[in-house]
């Protein structure tokens, strides 16, 4: 058990990144979509994440805790190569947690401004955590290539946080404002699909290892459904979307739990390719590991923490569940 340690704390680390990504990506999805002409719809879309956003980054501190605690020579690599835009990321975070309070305090003619702050500071941090992945996907290659993947990373992760984002509208809000988010989260869906496609092409291009696990017989006959069942998904979630608003609300659940299939799917896909690195060519689980002493001790407070916030996760989301109701700052 103690020699499997690392590659444990490594599905941890997924686990807690993929939480984010979900909880994290919607609310940072709906920052962007923030509609400068209608402050109604501003209110609305602020009050449907309200109860959540906060505690929603709650697993990116987990994450960064279990790389320092688990991989610190891979935490050291990954922050010495991603240092600039990891401090963008933060900017972008602080612009949205002030700007969230702010907005609620502000004169009635500066109101606008912090709305605009929140929408920047979302920009802003997805589209650096797009860029770090494509970075790090690619293993911290340098060249012309890698940096314009990591471009692409970038606008491709943004609009997956818009479609997320979107879909979180449609199950939270109704009328006009449901509507619009239906429509926003189909454009964001075909750029999120055209990434998620291109990081597929690219990953067996550049490695050699990456290529061998996903076209070697059997296991590309048992992969081969993946690709199929993620395009699928994208027309299933289309076409009800194109038919907001359905009478009754009825399967107003769906796009967003399709969209958070389609990162599950996305992030097997990321971990099939490179599990057990810790690093894509560069560090695997077990090289980049700290003590097994050190990983033992760690694990009873990882055992202790990640219960407590997926319980806590599990009551917020069941206490506020159904349509955001009106903002009030009473």
């Amino acid at each position: 058990m103690m020699h499997y340690l690392p590659e444990i704390y490594l599905l941890l680390l997924g686990f807690t990144v993929f939480m984010y990504a979900v909880l994290d990506g919607y609310d940072l999805g709906i920052g962007m979509l923030l509609p400068m002409h209608s402050e109604p719809q501003r209110d609305r879309m602020i009050a449907s994440i309200g109860p959540f956003w906060d505690a929603n980054e709650t697993w990116l501190v987990l994450a960064v805790g279990i790389l320092l605690i688990a991989f610190p020579a891979a935490h050291s690599l990954i922050f010495t190569e991603l240092y600039f835009p990891t401090t963008l990321m933060l900017i972008g975070l602080i612009m949205r947690g002030v700007s969230f309070d702010f907005r609620a305090k502000a004169k009635a003619d500066h109101k606008d401004r912090w709305d605009n702050c929140f929408k920047l500071g979302s920009f802003i941090a997805a589209s650096t955590q797009g860029y770090m992945m494509g970075r790090y996907v690619l293993g911290f290659a340098d060249g012309v290539a890698a940096y314009a993947f990591a471009l692409l990373s970038a606008l491709c992760v943004t609009a997956a946080y818009i479609y997320i984002g979107g879909t979180w509208l449609v199950l939270k809000t109704e009328g006009q404002l449901q509507v619009k988010a239906a429509r926003w989260s189909r454009k964001a869906g075909y750029v999120a699909l055209f990434g998620i496609m291109a990081v597929s092409i690219a990953n067996p291009l550049v490695s050699t290892h990456v290529a061998e696990r996903w076209f070697q017989f059997p296991a590309v006959l048992m992969l081969a459904p993946v690709p199929v069942i993620v395009i699928g998904l994208v027309l299933a979630i289309d076409r009800y979307l194109v038919r907001v608003p359905t009478r009754e609300d009825f399967g107003a659940h769906l796009p967003f739990t399709g969209v958070i299939t389609l990162f599950a799917l996305s992030f097997f896909g990321l971990a099939y390719s490179f599990f057990p690195e810790v690093v894509p060519g560069k560090f695997t689980a077990q090289q980049a590991a700290s003590a097994p002493e050190t990983l033992l001790i760690t694990g009873f407070g990882v055992m202790v923490v990640m219960p407590m916030i997926l319980i806590y996760t599990f009551i917020v989301y069941r206490i506020f569940k159904g349509k955001a109701s009106e903002l009030s700052y009473k």
